[in-house]
């Protein structure tokens, strides 16, 4: 099956969502936001897979503002030990800290939640691709390249995000099943 979206556009910022067979564990049914793209290649986190630890835990200063669930998200199996990355909503236009897309950005986990205005993902860990991994893999099959929102990075249903995302793209992507071995 093709991928919905098979232009050239850079990456950054858009998603990177599971074929359903796709069979690795670190990464079915997962949505990988792309936060950047260069020579050596991709770099995203997972934006649906909660751990058990609470971000209150862990940064108390970001425990309001996170989205619910609460958790900790494991960003992908590139340093899991560690919480390393920060996603926050944030006013259209924000030049510090970058927008990715239009309202949500990469955020300093040091400098706290300020600038945030609404919710926060964080996350351990992160995605990564080696140069033309991620393009082959795509060939094989195993992934879809879409279009991001920012409330995808921020979805208080990370569970339900791999189905959602798919829907949103209409047609075939509709009736994907979950298990497609079983259908």
């Amino acid at each position: 099956m093709p991928a919905p979206d098979a232009d050239a556009r850079p990456l950054t910022g858009r998603l990177v969502v599971a074929a359903p067979d796709l069979s690795d564990p670190n990464f079915a049914h997962t949505v990988v936001l792309v936060l950047d793209q260069h020579d050596e290649g991709v770099l995203g986190v997972v934006l649906n897979r909660p751990s058990a630890v609470e971000v209150a835990d862990v940064l108390p200063e970001w425990g309001e503002v996170v989205a619910p669930p609460g958790q900790v998200f494991v960003g992908g199996p590139v340093q899991t030990e560690e919480v390393t990355i920060g996603l926050g909503r944030v006013p259209h236009g924000t030049a510090d800290p970058e927008e990715i897309i239009p309202g949500l950005a990469v955020v300093d986990l040091a400098q706290g939640p300020a600038g945030v205005t609404e919710r926060a993902r964080v996350f351990a860990g992160y995605a990564g691709w080696d140069a033309g991994q991620l393009e082959q893999e795509r060939a094989d099959g195993g992934w879809f390249i879409v279009d991001a929102e920012p409330d995808d990075a921020v979805s208080p249903e990370p569970e339900r995000l791999w189905r959602t995302v798919l829907q949103r793209q209409g047609g075939v992507f509709t009736t994907i099943p979950e298990d497609p071995g079983r259908n």
